[in-house]
This record gives C-alpha cells, structure tokens and sequence, in this order.
C-alpha cells in the first residue's frame, strides 16, 4: 500500500510542477478546426487569407486603410499537394515520408484513450508478440505475416518494434507549438520498470517545421541479470511547399540488455515459489548485448506543372506536373557481444577464439542513393493518379573479426554493391476505388536478378455516408540471402553458408467495416527455400515449399457504455520445423466508458487477455540476439490478463493496470512465450501522458 501511495504522489507532484511550468497552456483548449489561431487554408475563414487586417480596426484590410503605418508579413497558407482541404484544415497533422518515390504516408498522433493502458510497443497491433518478459527486451510477432522479414541488419531484428526508421520517423505540421509528454513506471525501485516519452513539434510557417522525438524504455528486471535500456531519437525537419518538398532528419537508436539466457530450470516458476525472484537460477550471469544504430537521411523532389499555374491555383495536385527527385540514406549498426565462461558455465558449446571471455564485435553500414521521377497526368487523385521511375544504388560495408583476417592484417571488412530500378503507378476513382501496382529489379550487384512484384486493389461501398471497404494486395519476391546467414564469424558460433535465393507469393483480402467495428483478413503465402535458424541456432534452408495461412477478425461489439473489442487470429503451416505459428492466438479488451465530468474527464474501467495455443515457440539465442526454431519443448496455453483503468482529464491522460492479475490463479504457472524465459509476474504500474499547445 505505501509503494501505491508513493507513486501517486509522484503523479501529483509532477502533475503540480507541470501546471507551475504551464499555466497557460493546462486551462487551454485545443482548436477544433484549422482555422481558430491558426492559418487555415485559403477561402475559409476570411474572403482572402492574403490581406493583412488593419490593427485598429480588423474589420478593414490594410490596403484600403489610408495611413499604414505598420508593416506585416504576409503569411502564405499550406499550399502542399500531398494533402486535400480537410487534412489542411486539421489544427494539427502527422505523416511519414517514402524514399523512393514522391509520396508521404497519413498517420495518427496518439492521443487517444482507447488502447492508452498497452505499454509495451509490440503488443498494440493485432495478437501481439511473443518476448522474453521484460520492456526493452527482444521480442517477435506471433502474427507470421508481421514478421520482419527483409531488415537491414538481422541482428536488430528483434529489436524492430522499438527502433525508428526513415520510413516510420514522424513529421508533423501544428498550427500551434506542440509538446506531448509521457511517462510510465512500475515495480519496486531495484526492479523498476519505466517508461518515458518526449515529443516537440512546432512550424517555422505553414510549409516549414521541426520535430524532435525521444523514447527510453527499460527495466531492471525482476529476474536476476535482466537489466535492460533501449533509446531511440528522432530528430526531423520537413517542407511541403507549393513546388518543392524536403524531409529529412537524423535517427539514433541503441539497446543496451542484461543477458541472463532465461531461467535453469522452468520448474523453479511453474512447481516452486519463490517469495524473490532474483533467487531463482538463470543460465548467463554476465552476458551482454550492446547495439547502436546512427541514420542520417534526406530526401527532396522539386514539381514541374505542365501548365502554366494562374492565381487560382492553389496546388498543383489537379495540375498535370512532373516531379524529379532524389533520396539519401547513410545507416550504421554496431553491435557487441561480451560474456565469460565463468558466467555462462555450459551455456555455450564452443569457444573458438577465446576461452575464458568474449568479446564478439560486428558493424554494417548502408550508403543508398535514389533518384526517382514521377509523372502525374492529370489530377494527383484521378484514375491514373501518378507513375513512378527511379533508380538506386546501395553499397554496404561489413565487418566482423575473423582469425584469417587478422592473422594476414586485412581487417578491412567487405564491400558489395547492388543497382536496382523500380516503378510504380497508382491512382484511385473518387473515394470508391483505389488501385496500385510496383516493381522492383536489380540487375546487377550482390543482389542481382532479385525481383519485388506487387500490386494491390480496394473497393469502397458506401451506406449512409458509412464505408465498406474490400481490400486485395498481391506480392511475388525473390531475394538474396542476408550477408550474415552465409558469413560469420565469432566465439560461439562461426558459418560459411552458400545459400539458394528465398521466393514467396503472397497475397491477402481484408474486409473493413468500421461502423460496426468489423475488421477481417485471409493471408496466405507460399515460400520457397525458406531461410531460418534451426534448433541449434544455426542458420538453415528449408528444401522445397512451406505454406502458411493465417485467418485474422476484429469484431467491436458495444452496448451502452460496455465495450467487448476482440481480435482473433488462426494460422496453419505446413512446416513447423520451418515456420512455427501458433494455431490460436486472441487478444481481448472489455470495459466499460463512461463520463465522470461531462467534457472534462472521461474513464475506462476493464479487463485485457491475451492467449495462444500450445507450439513449438522460439527459443532465443543471446549471443546473436536471434530468435531460434527450437524443438525441446512447446508453450502457450496460458491466459494473461491485465485489470486496468484508463482517464482522460481535457488534455492528460492516466493509467493504473494491474498487471499479470492472474498469477497462480489461472494457468498453473506456465506463463512462457519463448523457451525458458518467463513472463514477468503480477505488477502494478501507473502512467500519464500530457499534450501541451502553444
């Protein structure tokens, strides 16, 4: 009970300070349309948004004052093609940029409080993932079709729910200085859980802005030797103008994780109990992984209209235009792995270069170079909306400590090289049909004859102003093995693979009807010369096909203030040495909502379950931070449900959950999603998150 009243006092003296801080902006209210203090787009709010009002009387445009004795600069609206009237009239937006073609991707900021209570990144889409028990640690989705499958440097791969990325790294434009704080904590100090967000956005002018993001996530675990810390910054600057648009920005993330290789016996957590689990044995004492990742990344595009632009014109996305571009990505990943023998006992069969310690080193780094043009024929949303040409050159550097290497003094690591040229076309026929096809192909370098081929059709129905909307997507790859599946070389574990080229097909069908929250999907795929790591965490090729199919329904049932949100996913493969996949796997959400203060504060009372049935699930291999197809031993069959409430007070939001609610009530202990690791026991936490305007 004190350490519940010692976290709420910290709440309230936090919430106090915030308030001395920002008097102002806590009694504020946030503009419901982009026009209130804002520079809304042309023709609405005022007959022309060019005039400059008369200070002394604002009913009179300057220019027909007859002493102007003050000067004011006129501010331009938004003028950008990449968005229509309503988003410009938002009081504030976000976006995430593409870097081979001239296009930008819509996203939500996240304000809103269904869903507030899920802290952890990877369990907020779909089924959520399996992971090894603590915030900051690996984790992969038990959705297949989620899975990474194509990442930059394999060994971040478990790591990819909490990274940014060019393709993921936010830009916004805010009518107002925009500041959106969160954090979260949990556990008894030695075991903290904690959680802590920070974003800043703010425009220069309607066109021009900045933003800088920063996450740190991480525990101290409630295991022995379970420490983790993963921190990513997003440092972005955009322009969308009438004409020319840049996005560009610099990324850091880094993982910093306590090894300690899972518990020695699963016995110690499902048939005994411990009063402290730090007394529990582990199998890795000292182990260690450190990664860091550096991007820096621009990408521009200039519009040439076909047509000569007159004063009514405001953008040029019903023009027909052409516009040329150019992208630049430099991405580098460092990773190192340290342990000794005296602390991982047997763990570790071999030992090849030293055998009392380890100290496995490897970075790669990425230069890629795009040039892209894109025609647009007539209206950017018409039935031929855009046609997309480029070319790209990516050269990559690799190295990693090898005997051969340093007994000869070559330590200079390798380079390859890959030349690629793609295109894609899309357009759409009002707001009743979308449709887009791409192609991808590189003729020469380390990734030559690899071929990318999609395309994808939706289809809106329409019933008192109510979508239906019915999706297909399609996708033929054939790609090269990654440089790290056929060379490595470390302590551990040293392969010199020659591997075939990967194939898949896959397509999938989604159904959305949001009206009556209805969301469901078929997935289906079909690989060839699968690559994986097999049961002795070594990298594998499959021979012939495996298929999987995955069924996925989201259905939002409400009655009155009750919510009953379910999400359900089935999935058979016919190789689970290959792909392991759960048949089962359910995630559900109950509460009730309900207004304490009407337009003041509002609150979710409920209960959060997740579970999967029983497979061969991952295993987890330490020294690669690789997930392993292991065969020793299959999990699942456990529920775990969390008791939760959420708050929304105007512009902060609060949660309390009770997580793991139930331990030794439900599932005889056997709360493991990947061998030998875990889940973390019951827990109390408590967050907030607080946006601030102007």
């Amino acid at each position: 009970m004190q350490g519940v009243l010692r976290l709420l006092s910290r709440v309230l003296l936090l919430g106090a300070l915030l308030a001395g801080f920002y008097p102002e902006r806590v009694g504020a209210q946030q503009p419901q349309d982009g026009i209130t203090g804002g520079y809304g787009s042309p023709g609405v709010g005022n007959a022309n948004p060019f005039l400059v009002e008369d200070p002394n009387n604002p009913n009179t445009p300057a220019n027909q004052n007859g002493s102007d004795t003050t000067k004011k600069k006129i501010r331009k609206p938004l003028e950008s093609y990449f968005f229509d009237d309503s988003t410009r009239k938002r009081p504030n937006f976000a976006w995430n940029t593409s870097l081979s073609r001239n296009e930008v991707r819509m996203v939500d900021i996240d304000t809103m409080l269904n869903l507030f209570q899920i802290d952890f990144p990877f369990l907020r889409e779909g089924v959520g993932s399996a992971y090894l028990g603590n915030l900051g640690g690996a984790a992969i989705p038990l959705n297949y079709f989620r899975r990474p499958e194509d990442y930059n440097f394999a060994f971040a791969s478990a790591y990819d729910s909490y990274f940014y990325s060019p393709e993921n790294a936010p830009f916004y434009n805010v009518k107002k200085p925009f500041t959106h704080l969160s954090y979260y904590w949990a556990g008894q100090k030695k075991r903290q859980e904690e959680r802590l967000e920070l974003t800043h956005a703010q425009n220069i002018s309607p066109s021009s802005g900045f933003n800088a993001n920063y996450k740190s996530r991480g525990t101290r675990g409630i295991y022995t030797w379970q420490k983790a810390r993963d921190k990513n910054l997003s440092l972005a600057f955009s322009h969308t103008g009438k004409k020319y648009s840049a996005h560009g920005g610099y990324i850091y993330n880094s993982v910093d994780a306590q090894e300690n290789g899972g518990v020695q016996n699963d016995r110690d957590v499902t048939d005994t109990v411990f009063e402290m689990s730090e007394n529990i044995p582990v199998r890795l004492t000292d182990a260690r992984n450190v990664l860091k990742n550096n991007i820096f990344y621009a990408v521009q595009s200039y519009g040439i209209p076909l047509r000569k632009l007159t004063d009514e014109d405001f953008s040029i996305a019903g023009r027909s235009s052409i516009f040329i571009g150019h992208s630049i990505v430099y991405s580098r990943f460092y990773k190192k792995y340290t342990d000794t023998k005296s602390g991982s006992g047997d763990y570790y069969e071999n030992w090849y270069i030293n055998s009392t310690s380890s100290c496995d080193s490897i970075f790669e780094s990425l230069l890629s170079n795009k040039i892209f043009v894109q025609i647009q024929p007539w209206d950017r949303d018409g039935v031929i909306g855009t046609i997309d040409a480029g070319v790209g050159l990516d050269n990559h550097h690799y190295y990693q400590f090898n005997m051969d290497q340093y007994l000869t003094g070559n330590t200079e690591g390798v380079n390859r090289n890959s030349f690629y040229v793609y295109g894609a076309i899309a357009g759409k026929l009002k707001k009743y049909l979308n449709w887009g096809a791409d192609l991808t192909y590189h003729p020469l370098g380390c990734q030559s004859q690899d071929l990318s081929l999609g395309g994808e059709l939706s289809i809106s129905a329409f019933i008192k102003d109510q979508p239906i909307t019915l999706s297909g997507r399609f996708r033929y790859e054939r790609r090269s093995p990654d440089y790290w599946t056929e060379n490595y070389y470390s302590n551990h574990y040293i392969w010199s693979n020659s591997f075939a080229k990967e194939n898949e097909t896959r397509f999938d069908v989604t159904l959305q009807i949001p009206y009556i929250g209805l969301s469901a999907g078929l997935w289906q795929s079909v690989i060839g010369n699968k690559i994986y790591y097999d049961a002795n965490s070594l990298p594998a090729q499959a021979d012939g096909s495996v298929s999987v199919t995955g069924l996925y329904a989201q259905k939002d049932f409400r009655a009155g203030g009750f919510h009953f949100n379910n999400r359900v996913l089935l999935q058979w493969s016919t190789s689970q040495e290959v792909v392991p996949v759960p048949l089962a796997s359910a995630y559900l959400s109950y509460f009730f909502e309900f207004n304490v203060v009407k337009d003041v504060l509002r609150m979710q009372v409920g209960l959060d379950g997740r579970y999967n049935t029983k497979y061969y699930a991952f295993g987890y291999n330490p020294a690669l931070a690789k997930f392993y197809n292991q065969r020793e031993k299959e999990l699942g069959n456990y529920p775990m449900i969390d008791a939760f409430i959420n708050a929304k007070w105007k512009r902060m939001r609060i949660f309390l959950k009770c997580q793991h609610l139930n331990e030794d009530l439900i599932g005889n202990r056997n709360y493991f999603q990947v061998l030998h690791y875990p889940l973390n026991k019951r827990i109390f936490k408590i967050g907030f998150s607080w946006g601030f305007y102007d």
